[in-house]
Parts: structure tokens; C-alpha cells; sequence
């Protein structure tokens, strides 16, 4: 098994085990799977991310800890966090990854999902000049999620 999955299965065993918390103590977590610390920390900041449903929160120190929450919210209030945290620019895969997330949720049906990436793909945009791709796609991204809501 892939290092990255076995620490992503071992956090979300965590998460489903508890009240959708976990708390790491990144040392142990690499001492318990024989892995450097900094390897627990590319996992948390690529897969435990805002954009995929996670909140994380750290504390430094000798009785440090990471903890990694889900975050439930109402369909409503989750799309307008989502809009207004969007910013004025978006990347193609981050704009996936939200769209997937909303989809896992059930915030958005297949088609809808479906209907959004394709309208928000790099494909579309190949008459644009680079500079400015990023942008139209979060103004787009932003309208379509309004439509989409109740």
C-alpha cells in the first residue's frame, strides 16, 4: 500500500471513529507507520483540506497536537462559504476538488456536477489569454453555484 494512502486510511479511521475530530501528535503518527513527520504533514496539507471538506488546526510545542475536524455545515451555508472564500481567481483543480466535495456531500447532483466542470475546464478557455483564465473561472464557478442553490 502507498505511504500517503496508509497515513490518509489511519486519519480518516480517526475521523469516523470519533465525533468527526481526530488529534494527531504528528511524532507518534510517524513513529507508530516508520515514516518521517514531514510525510504526515504533506498528507494533511494535500488531501485534509478546506476545499475537501476539513478544517486543520495546529499547536506547536512540547504537548503539541494536529486536529483535523469535518465540517458540517447546511447546503446553503456551505455554498455561500464556498463562494465568498472562492477570491477573485481559481485554478482548474482546485475548482474540481470543490465541485467533487459538494458532490460527495450531496450538495450537488451528478448533473449538476457533471455540468459545472465541464463549464469550468481548461478547454473552454483556450481563446483566453492565461493571465486571465483563473479569473473568469472563479466569476463562473461563483454563478454557477448560486444557481444551484434552494
Amino acid at each position: 500500500m502507498n505511504l500517503s494512502k496508509e497515513i490518509a486510511d489511519i486519519i480518516m479511521k480517526m475521523l469516523d471513529d470519533g465525533d468527526s475530530t481526530a488529534e494527531i501528535r504528528r511524532n507518534d503518527l510517524a513513529a507508530q507507520i516508520g515514516c518521517v513527520p514531514s510525510q504526515i504533514n504533506y498528507v494533511i496539507s494535500s488531501r485534509f483540506t478546506p476545499e475537501h471538506g476539513y478544517i486543520v488546526e495546529s499547536q506547536r510545542g512540547g504537548g503539541g497536537y494536529i486536529r483535523i475536524s469535518r465540517v458540517h455545515y447546511d447546503p446553503s451555508t456551505l455554498k455561500m462559504h464556498l463562494i465568498n472564500s472562492v477570491g477573485e481567481q481559481i485554478s482548474e483543480k482546485s475548482c474540481r476538488a470543490n465541485v467533487l466535495n459538494l458532490y460527495n456531500n450531496g450538495l450537488l447532483s451528478r448533473e449538476q456536477a457533471r455540468l459545472i466542470v465541464t463549464a469550468t475546464s481548461d478547454a473552454n478557455y483556450k481563446g483566453l489569454p492565461e493571465e486571465i483564465r483563473d479569473i473568469f473561472r472563479a466569476q463562473l464557478f461563483k454563478q454557477l453555484l448560486l444557481t444551484t442553490m434552494n
